[in-house]
């Protein structure tokens, strides 16, 4: 595994990349849920029922969501019937968003969103009973301080399910998957968000993040122990899974 950040950490030509990805998710908050829904064909939806799911023998009732964006996740995490879920995010306007969600269905007892790093999370140690990311950590500015974070505020025998975008390899998904994501996606989300950076830094990013084994090996380097990773819809997603 490489120390060189800047050659697996997600790509952005700017000096501060926690500052640049607040500006580009507020200025695509408002069509993300569309663009979202749109470019996955809503397999998106399939998947964070995968991630829920994996944490079910655990009976989490205090949750962490990491890049919670409008919190799809953590709605679907409702379905685990936990006391409290938390869902952070860099952008403020994804936080509005959100809520207007929660509020919608009278969530607001149970899930709350708030503006929040990842990198530098205001929670005590051994705070969560679970922590999820959905298509966030390619994000992150550092990869392993923001998964230092998640094992510090991990309860002990707990258990991370994190969802996230991978390379497929086999023919003709990887062919088609590389056209798709190059020039079909960036086209349709500039479209639709008007955003001329967003959806081609979506490609890019993926390009360089260190998935599969991989990324398993950061989650090792950050603590954690029982690491499983499994590929989704032929490689286009994975589901990581690991324990502290």
């Amino acid at each position: 595994m490489t120390k060189d950040h800047t050659t697996i950490l997600p790509y952005y030509k700017v000096q501060d990349k926690g500052a640049e990805m607040t500006t580009m998710f507020d200025n695509i908050a408002h069509r993300y849920d569309f663009l979202n829904h749109l470019l996955s064909l809503g397999i998106d939806k399939y998947w964070r029922h995968l991630a829920i799911n994996s944490l079910k023998k655990y009976a989490p009732q205090y949750i962490l969501d990491i890049a919670t964006g409008t919190g799809d996740l953590a709605l679907a995490a409702m379905r685990l019937s936990p006391q409290s879920i938390i869902g952070i995010d860099i952008s403020e306007g994804m936080i509005k968003e959100g809520r207007k969600k929660i509020a919608n269905k009278n969530l607001g007892h149970i899930i709350t969103l708030a503006q929040g790093n990842a990198e530098s999370l205001e929670y005590p140690d051994n705070s969560f009973d679970a922590i999820t990311v959905a298509f966030g950590v390619r994000n992150f500015a550092h990869l392993d301080l923001g998964l230092r974070e998640m094992i510090r505020v991990l309860r002990p025998n707990k258990q991370i399910a994190i969802l996230e975008f991978s390379k497929p390899t086999i023919f003709p998904i990887k062919q088609l998957f590389s056209f798709y994501f190059r020039y079909i996606l960036p086209t349709i989300g500039k479209f639709f968000s008007k955003d001329h950076r967003a959806y081609t830094y979506l490609p890019e990013s993926v390009a360089v993040f260190p998935d599969g084994e991989n990324f398993c090996e950061y989650l090792r380097v950050a603590g954690f122990k029982e690491i499983t990773y499994r590929t989704l819809s032929f490689g286009i997603c994975t589901l990581y899974n690991a324990t502290k």
